[in-house]
């Protein structure tokens, strides 16, 4: 597949997304939700299905989301004329306020619209459910088709004859001021899926937009700097949102490479704990303090559901809360440019990572007001995780980015096990544990001590990534951001200057860490998140100007409607990696409220320490 990640918009219902290209292609969607097999998955294999609907040869395409919501508009010149296609999953009769989505009936809804002189349009339907393994029989009835074989039924409503073979074909001609209103529906096997009348898809549509744009009215709270931005990336994050969970997905794709040609392809179909912090941070700040009370009662019922002694707490559940995430290869598709393998599931769910503890406990501390409403039980769940990251932090784990090369001292690990310690102490009376407060506070401050006598690198100059190493980490700038050192501290300055010096590309962004064996093979792109980290932190140590120009650098990185992936390339500044990324959103969000608290004057390093610039009001 040559199509460029940054060329897909999102479409999403809050259950499950699609993707579509500029040249009026689905090539991703999973139904029903967002980690089912995916009925087009063209995006990973050119055999894997699509739904294309687009002008005949030559056109210019120009689109946007429309304001307020992310219903996607794209209009397209060609030397005949113009033609619009809206496109849309539709939210449900009941969306709006904060339950958007949660009636979603599971139709993609596109309506084509003319708008000067008569422009013939090519329409291909290729629905290959199981990740293109199977191919439907597609049957002629009166006002479309319907679609049989594997786990789905669909129903193509279509005003428009079709031709059909092993997919199906039409051409037709869309003259001003028509529109021509097609849907398609989701039954599960052995059902008859719905075919609807034109009118019935303008209703969804309309109803699709006003719910959107009713949820935007009621959430968008942030006001500052990049408020545009900031209110886009709370809609991204909505639509990343599994509303019957309240659960946030990674990215609504698996596979899509960090770098050009693999190895490096994986499912981030799930939902992170270590999301958690950051995402909450990002909601309360864009506009959804309601989200992230969904997302937090989600989380900590999930991460509470294995109570055997000794167990790691998981660090990635499905989107309902399951555990068993096994990892396995489809080896019948190529991967989006070749890049293989594409692998569905993720075996990071049997990995220890002892950050979760504190990034859960962060959230928690997040939502503090909220906890006096929660019942004894996940109260005594928060407390016990304070004990459990006291009794392991001296623990190696395989860390934040989930190396699989062993398990090691990362800094970042201890980092937040120290904060774990640090929110107990100050939720101590809401969780009923005064009387643990004593030893919490011991064990913090031995954390702290470990951290700053064997996570310091004397020839670095810097904190680095483990006990030990001398590798540069970029997940050492959170040290500053949660509160563990005021940003202008001598060694936390350092540590910034030289990720800012050292841990660049030649666009000036930022890589996760440097050269090191992750027990991977391939390289990867730089990091946006990481990049925004940096923004944050220099703002922190007093560099406000400069954070501007970073956080300018990574945001530009968006694609024409404002959708960011994991990474970008170094070499071409292509975006990579799964599309598009929760974290990056989330990135960007929690570091324009950082600049602009600073530039205010409302933060900085003299009252940092205390944890107030990133777990606090």
């Amino acid at each position: 597949m040559r199509t460029a990640i940054g060329d897909y918009a999102l479409l999403s219902d809050c259950q499950t997304a699609a993707l579509v290209s500029k040249g009026g292609a689905i090539d991703w969607l999973c139904l029903p939700c967002f980690d089912s097999r995916a009925v087009f998955a063209r995006v990973l294999g050119e055999d894997a299905g699509h739904w294309s609907i687009a002008p005949r040869g030559e056109s210019a395409p120009r689109r946007s989301y429309l304001a307020g919501s992310l219903v996607l508009r794209t209009e397209y010149r060609t030397p005949a004329g113009e033609v619009a296609v809206t496109d849309a999953l539709a939210t449900g009769p009941n969306a709006g306020g904060h339950e958007l989505g949660a009636d979603a009936p599971h139709v993609l809804v596109r309506v084509l619209e003319g708008i000067r002189g008569d422009v013939e349009i090519e329409a291909e339907f290729a629905p290959r459910p199981e990740y293109g393994l199977v191919r439907q029989l597609l049957i002629p009835v009166d006002g479309g088709l319907r679609c049989h074989g594997g786990p789905h039924a669909l129903g193509l409503s279509s005003p428009v004859p079709l031709d059909v073979s092993d997919c199906a074909h039409a051409r037709f001609t869309v003259r001003p001021g028509e529109r021509i209103a097609f849907a398609l529906d989701y039954v599960l096997a052995g059902q008859t899926p719905r075919l609807r009348t034109p009118e019935e898809t303008e209703d969804l549509l309309a109803e699709t937009l006003g719910a959107w744009r009713g949820w935007s009215a009621l959430h968008e709270r942030y006001r500052g700097a990049w408020q545009d931005e900031v209110h886009h990336s709370g809609r991204v994050l909505q639509a990343l949102t599994y509303r019957p969970s309240g659960a946030i997905v990674a990215a609504p794709t698996t596979s899509l490479p960090e770098a050009m040609g693999g190895p490096r392809n994986w499912d981030y179909r799930y939902s992170w704990v270590r999301d958690a912090a950051f995402a909450l941070n990002a909601l309360w700040t864009a506009a959804c303090p309601d989200e992230a009370v969904a997302f937090f009662d989600w989380m900590a019922q999930a991460a509470a559901a294995d109570p055997r002694a000794g167990r790691d707490l998981q660090i990635v559940f499905g989107v309902r809360g399951e555990c068993d995430l096994t990892e396995r290869e489809l080896g019948h598709l190529p991967g989006w440019r070749d890049s293989s393998p594409v692998r569905i599931g993720n075996d990071a769910w049997q990995q220890r990572q002892l950050d979760v503890y504190g990034e859960l406990l962060c959230a928690a501390h997040r939502l503090r007001a909220y906890l006096p409403r929660a019942d004894a039980t996940t109260l005594h769940f928060l407390a016990s995780l304070v004990d459990t990251a006291c009794a392991r932090w001296k623990e190696p784990d395989e860390g934040i980015w989930e190396v699989r090369s062993g398990r090691r001292h990362f800094v970042y690990s201890k980092l937040m096990c120290w904060m774990a310690t640090r929110c107990g102490i100050q939720m101590a009376d809401l969780l009923g544990a005064e009387d643990r407060v004593p030893y919490w506070r011991r064990v913090g401050d031995e954390i702290r001590a470990a951290i700053e006598e064997q996570g310091w690198n004397d020839e670095v100059g810097a904190y680095t990534q483990a006990f030990g190493s001398r590798v540069l980490d970029a997940s050492t700038l959170m040290m500053p951001l949660v509160g563990f050192a005021p940003a202008d501290d001598p060694r936390m300055l350092a540590t910034i200057h030289a990720i800012h010096a050292h841990l660049t590309d030649a666009r000036g962004m930022v890589y996760r860490y440097a050269a090191m064996d992750d027990g991977l093979d391939g390289g990867e792109g730089t990091f946006l998140l990481c990049t925004f980290w940096l923004a944050g932190a220099l703002a922190l140590a007093g560099e406000v100007d400069e954070a501007e120009r970073v956080f300018e650098r990574a945001a530009a990185t968006a694609n024409d409607v404002g959708l960011m992936a994991e990474e970008v390339d170094t070499r071409t500044g292509e975006l990579l990696g799964n599309f598009p990324q929760a974290f990056s959103h989330v990135g960007l969000v929690n570091a324009a409220w950082m600049i602009s608290r600073v530039r205010s004057g409302a933060i900085g390093p003299q009252n940092v320490a205390d944890g107030s610039a990133f777990c606090s009001d």
